[in-house]
């Protein structure tokens, strides 16, 4: 009997049943589409092995006008500046210079209580203390009591816990001594929440009794993971903490002791900031209107042309700022062809240039379109692609949705308090974008969804990065990956510092995890054989088709009688480069195939499944 050519169309299709997936791939980890068939994604290797403090949501890479590349990185509790393998803690400080008034020790503890009045700190906070003197008797030293610490916890306006470089042995209790200290920006949650009240957030994110203004200062649920928009400016760089403040950071003096800075006549509070393009305006989106105190979310205010320090509006510059209407706060915006496009909770707007008198027009593209989170958008040529609410969407000069074949998929088994911390990552070689995001079980990133949109096919997988930056400045897509139990000592020494470490990564580099085998699998859904009628169909052997393996790949085939009978699995069969065919005794009403690599330095591409089958009995 001839081989038969099983047909199977690009694509993962998790709409339909199992066997409703006929003729249609159905699952798959780390794999991808590329001229029509399916093969396994690059590796990724550790830029460097260095650690990071907290979790990353926010990444600008760039050229300076001498060829040196630099990667900006903003966590949830620091802002990193990385050039040519060395990175720097380049955290804005928002008070310098205070006077602490009091240390006050336990005797057998390394715990010591830090009198600074009014202070400002939040539990997380960063201090470095300088200039330290012990309480008279304590038998810590000045070196104890002096670097950057984590705030461990506040107590009251005035006082805070840290962490000595050692425990009180004095034998008693002691207090006084005094010291200069510089307290960093208040850090954010690594992990967005939901809920209101003295329960709310995740289980011991603060000690027992302490309140939620531990999280904003304020009354009440942080509901966003601290997240940075960052841009650059020329070959400098700006920085916008969400709901915080612009700062700006001089790339002249390097990533060593060169901390970005504030921009002081900026609004105080904004949700995020980008630099508008060609006409160089910084605009800033949710947002203080001029002369007011109070944070408007759906304000977009914008500095003078070439002048990121000027934002009060007069008849001689072109600062300005408008207020959109459709939806309750701004959520991202990106720059497009000769536009700027933003996104609220609710709908899409277009911001032009049109110079004087207004400087930018505004029109509305879209309603009931909104946008997911801050770092869920791309704009690829042109062309934008956002993650909403439950579907997926596309400006080409029109909204659209985008039809796809894992909706479902995602949008039934996604996490609703951490979509805000979906990260839309462009892949330009591959023509993807890839949708990094929570599950509905975890609080943190733990899956991806991509779409090729040259192809229109769709993929999805455990791939788990938190930020990503496209290749073109680096040969590599550079992403981050985070750990909230990660405890390795981070580039700089830090006292008491708590659990949550990212790294850096370089994508689509080798064919492995980081030096590790790489797990990766596709499974076709259930093919059937027509003329079988109420016969079962026997394979006796298959053809493999792979293009540019490497290494060893197990194939197995899997048979059932009835779309809810159980599942019978014939290999796996192990398939190498040099394999002709394999000889296999499957049978069944319906099968699938499934390719599966889990060896290091193994790549594939599947090409056709052919197979020699013939009818067989009725049972």
């Amino acid at each position: 009997m001839p081989l038969a050519k099983i047909p199977i169309a690009p694509g993962i299709d998790k709409q339909d049943t199992a066997y409703g997936a006929q003729g249609k791939w159905f699952d798959g980890d780390n794999i991808r589409f590329r001229y029509s068939l399916p093969e396994k994604i690059g590796g990724w290797a550790k830029v460097t092995t260095d650690a990071l403090v907290g979790a990353a949501r926010g990444i600008v890479a760039w050229f300076t006008l001498d060829g040196v590349r630099y990667t900006m990185l903003g966590t949830n509790k620091k802002l990193y500046a990385y050039s040519e393998g060395a990175w720097g803690d380049i955290t804005p400080e928002r008070s310098t210079g205070a006077s602490i008034t009091q240390f006050a020790t336990t005797n057998g503890s390394n715990q010591v209580s830090v009198t600074d009045a009014a202070h400002g700190a939040k539990q997380g906070d960063f201090v470095t203390i300088t200039s330290a003197t012990p309480p008279t008797s304590s038998s810590l030293s000045a070196a104890n009591l002096q670097g950057e610490f984590e705030i461990q916890s506040v107590t009251s306006v005035d006082i805070y816990i840290i962490t000595a470089g050692a425990s009180e042995s004095s034998g008693s209790d002691r207090t006084g001594g005094s010291a200069t200290a510089a307290y960093q920006i208040n850090t954010g949650p690594a992990l967005s929440l939901f809920g209101y009240g003295s329960g709310a957030g995740t289980w011991g994110l603060h000690t027992w009794g302490t309140t939620r203004e531990g999280l904003t200062g304020a009354s009440g649920v942080e509901l966003d993971s601290a997240k940075w928009s960052l841009d650059n400016w020329g070959e400098d760089t700006l920085a916008c903490f969400h709901n915080g403040s612009l700062y700006y950071w001089d790339v002249t003096s390097g990533v060593s002791s060169n901390r970005a800075t504030i921009v002081s006549n900026a609004p105080a509070t904004n949700r995020f900031a980008l630099v508008s393009g060609t006409d160089r305006h910084v605009i800033l989106f949710g947002t203080i209107e001029q002369g007011g105190s109070t944070q408007d979310n759906m304000l977009v205010r914008w500095s003078d042309q070439e002048n990121y320090n000027t934002w009060t509006a007069t008849t001689t510059n072109t600062a300005g700022s408008q207020r959109l209407t459709d939806g309750s706060k701004l959520v991202t915006a990106r720059r497009s062809r000769g536009a700027v496009l933003i996104w609220s909770d609710t709908a899409l707007y277009q911001m032009q240039l049109i110079g004087a008198p207004f400087t930018f027009g505004f029109s509305q593209l879209g309603a009931n379109c909104g946008c997911a989170g801050l770092h869920a958008a791309v704009d690829v040529n042109g062309t934008a692609f956002w993650m909403g609410q439950d579907s997926f969407f596309k400006f080409d000069g029109r909204v659209a949705k985008i039809q796809s074949s894992v909706e479902d998929y995602v949008f039934d088994d996604i996490s609703t308090s951490n979509k805000k911390d979906i990260f839309c990552a462009s892949n330009s070689e591959f023509n993807e974008v890839s949708w990094f995001y929570a599950s509905a079980a975890s609080t943190q990133i733990d899956r991806v969804v991509t779409y090729n949109y040259v192809e229109r096919v769709w993929s999805v997988g455990s791939l788990a990065r938190s930020s990503w930056v496209d290749k073109g400045v680096y040969p590599y897509p550079y992403a981050t990956t985070y750990s909230s139990s990660d405890t390795t000592a981070t580039i700089s020494t830090i006292n008491g510092l708590t659990a949550g470490r990212a790294y850096m990564y370089a994508q689509e580099n080798g064919d492995n995890d980081d030096g590790s085998a790489m797990t990766a699998f596709i499974e076709s859904g259930d093919f059937v054989f027509p003329e079988a009628g109420e016969y079962l169909m026997s394979v006796s052997r298959f053809i493999p088709d792979f293009k540019n393996l490497s290494g060893t790949v197990n194939v197995s085939l899997k048979f059932r009688d009835y779309p809810a009978s159980a599942q019978r699995t014939n290999g796996p069969f192990a398939v190498t480069s040099s394999t002709t065919k394999v000889d296999t005794r499957a049978r069944g009403r319906q099968g699938s195939i499934r390719i599966e690599s889990d060896a290091i330095d193994t790549a594939w591409r599947y090409g056709t499944y052919r197979a020699d089958v013939r009818q067989d009995g009725m049972r």
